[in-house]
């Protein structure tokens, strides 16, 4: 096959406990646009982009992320062209985040949502 029939990704789904207090930490602290919001699943919109996060309560201990050797990694990565301010508001916000990181040229944290999910921004 030469070319995909996958055209794009459309959106991620995340684990979530309680689904209003991840609702409001998405919306208000990252700045997503709440699209709809049932007992389901809540939807958001990251900026003008086509990519939708999809926000899913559950009661069982899961997260969207995985391990190596024991050790957390992120299955969710977003850019923002200012890291150093974003990292800064995060805190602000009593958000866990780890230390800003350089790799090859490119600068990174991670960061973790209301339900322990370990995300990434980088730039």
């Amino acid at each position: 096959m030469s070319k995909s029939f996958i055209e794009q990704v459309h959106y991620i789904r995340i684990p979530v406990k309680d689904l209003e207090l991840s609702v409001q930490w998405y919306r208000d602290v990252l700045g997503l646009k709440l699209l709809n919001n049932t007992e389901e699943l809540a939807i958001l919109k990251v900026n003008e982009g086509p990519f939708l996060l999809i926000l899913v309560p559950t009661e069982d201990e899961t997260f969207a992320h995985f391990t190596i050797d024991n050790e957390q990694e992120f299955s969710i990565g977003f850019t923002s062209p200012e890291l150093s301010k974003f990292h800064q508001y995060l805190i602000d916000n009593q958000v866990k985040v780890e230390d800003i990181k350089e790799d090859n040229g490119h600068a990174f944290f991670h960061f973790y949502d209301p339900n322990g999910n370990k995300l990434q921004v980088h730039w």
